[in-house]
């Protein structure tokens, strides 16, 4: 048996190089969770654009995107056709969920006959004694699992979100970790009432009870809502973003809450007065343009008058 083994990031390369579970090893080096995705099932357009918007809007180098992402997914285009075998290590947070679903997209769109497809469940990045037990455990795809993320990856593309919401309330099959993944990514629209995401408002919370140094308040965000998976560059982002618009104060890298950023909790403000949404994209949606806000009372989206 022959296998291709895709690693969401570099993080477990190494260790997985030591495990000695056999096969070659691609790396999906994107955060399809992040910025804008194009509706497109033309490859080289959909990384044309997106290489154009990362690099405007993340300051993310477009060669260096070419180099580091297309040129090694584009390993799968031959050794995913030759394999007898490929096998996704993707845990269940946001971050994995959806260059999960991406990576399913680009090996149906590339390869002319899918081989068999298998998912390892990980929940944590393990050790290497944990690696070849876990390859034992994996599960086989079945083509109802397979047309499910195709379907999933097309609702996360669309310009408007209810499809996404109606599937984050569908059983999954052996995609299992999807829907409350895709539920957590409908949190991060702009609240009905304050305008700030779910992060937003976390930080905001926590700030309330005093300051923080910037990265302990990240732990303190990984330990509790490590559904998301987000990296220090995306939260770096964010809170640079709360920054600027005067919600945030940051000294000696310590942030603290400003009476703005209280007056939002309280919602006698909006945060989306103080922030631009311009660019600014959740999977197909663009959010200078959607009426879709999160109701925290229905927990779910309600469309607005613009």
């Amino acid at each position: 048996m022959s296998y291709v083994h895709v690693l969401n990031g570099d993080a477990i390369l190494p260790l997985f190089q030591q495990s000695g579970v056999p096969g070659e090893v691609v790396v999906c080096r994107e955060m399809m969770c992040e910025g804008k995705v194009k509706y497109t099932n033309n490859l080289p357009e959909f990384f044309e654009s997106r290489a154009k918007h990362l690099e405007f809007h993340y300051g993310i180098d477009k060669q260096t995107y070419y180099t580091n992402v297309v040129q090694e997914l584009e390993k799968l285009d031959l050794s995913g056709s030759h394999a007898d075998e490929i096998v996704l290590w993707f845990e269940y947070d946001l971050f994995c969920q959806i260059n999960m679903l991406f990576i399913l997209h680009y090996l149906s769109s590339k390869l002319p006959a899918l081989p068999t497809i298998s998912l390892v469940d990980l929940h944590h990045h393990p050790d290497v004694s944990d690696f070849p037990k876990l390859f034992e455990q994996r599960v086989t795809l079945q083509p109802d699992d397979l047309q499910w993320a195709a379907d999933v990856w097309d609702a996360w593309c669309l310009p408007t979100p209810q499809v996404l919401e109606t599937i984050s309330k569908l059983s999954a099959g052996n995609l299992k970790h999807l829907p409350a993944a895709i539920t957590a990514h409908l949190k991060r629209f702009p609240d009905l009432n304050t305008g700030l995401s779910t992060i937003e408002n976390y930080f905001l919370l926590r700030l309330v009870l005093g300051s923080y140094r910037w990265y302990d308040l990240y732990m303190l965000f990984w330990d509790e809502l490590e559904i998301y998976g987000f990296t220090n560059f995306q939260l770096d982002i964010l809170i640079h973003r709360m920054v600027n618009a005067g919600v945030l104060e940051e000294h000696d890298q310590m942030l603290k809450i400003t009476s703005l950023g209280r007056e939002i909790l309280e919602e006698e403000e909006n945060y989306l007065d103080y922030v631009s949404l311009e660019h600014r994209w959740l999977g197909g949606v663009r959010l200078a343009t959607t009426a879709w806000r999160w109701d925290p009372d229905i927990n779910g989206l309600v469309e607005i008058d613009l």
